[in-house]
């Protein structure tokens, strides 16, 4: 049996468009059966953020980061055309008609295909996220885990 292909994708972005992109490809990857990793650095850890607030002890810089930063998925700006936020309800409304599926929606279809969400933790200490602010069922790990991913994967993609 031949071995199964891997697609890692290093998620940088907060860039609501940039995360729609990954998680679209992520999905067609493991459609395709190919074990599938996103690793979230820096401001692609909003994609993961839960959108309720939970309460966790933070000091002033966190508390500062947390407030700036979009919470979850759907508050997430775009990369062009943001315009003060009118361009992501655009771009939704167009989708909505082209029955095309939101990003909380990819994110689920990703975990339920078992695609691996990789949250790093050098990234959430620097930015002061806690793993309660973070969506569920995800894992959690630093430039080693990802580098164990990807270094027998097939594809790589910095998004």
């Amino acid at each position: 049996m031949a071995e199964k292909k891997k697609t890692t994708i290093i998620l940088f972005s907060g860039d609501y468009d940039k995360a729609m992109a990954a998680y679209i490809i992520a999905n067609g990857a493991a459609a395709y059966d190919h074990e599938v990793t996103i690793f979230h650095t820096f401001w692609g850890l909003n994609a993961l953020r839960k959108e309720n607030q939970v309460p966790v002890k933070k000091g002033f810089m966190e508390k500062m980061f947390g407030k700036m930063m979009p919470r979850g998925a759907d508050k997430m700006g775009l990369s062009k055309m943001n315009y003060l936020g009118m361009g992501p309800k655009m771009i939704k409304d167009v989708m909505k008609k082209h029955n095309s599926m939101p990003l909380p929606q990819l994110i689920e279809m990703a975990q339920e295909q078992d695609v691996t969400l990789l949250a790093c933790t050098m990234t959430m200490d620097l930015l002061g996220l806690q793993k309660e602010e973070l969506l569920d069922d995800i894992e959690y790990g630093g430039v080693a885990a990802y580098i164990g991913e990807a270094e027998d994967g097939n594809i790589s993609l910095f998004i």
